[in-house]
């Protein structure tokens, strides 16, 4: 049980920072990347939360 939870997050964290990587790639202005790395961000914290069994 532990270890799919810890395995869950691991996955969680490493495909937002893949995501986070893949914004960076793409060709916008600094203000559209921002707020895409800050919806990202936020998404990617109530999931983990939700992993955490806070939700």
């Amino acid at each position: 049980m532990a270890l799919s939870m810890l395995a869950s997050i691991l996955i969680t964290f490493l495909v937002i920072i893949l995501v986070l990587y893949l914004v960076q790639r793409l060709p916008l202005d600094a203000r559209a990347r921002q707020i895409a790395q800050f919806v990202i961000i936020i998404i990617g914290i109530i999931s983990l939360l939700k992993y955490l069994a806070v939700f």
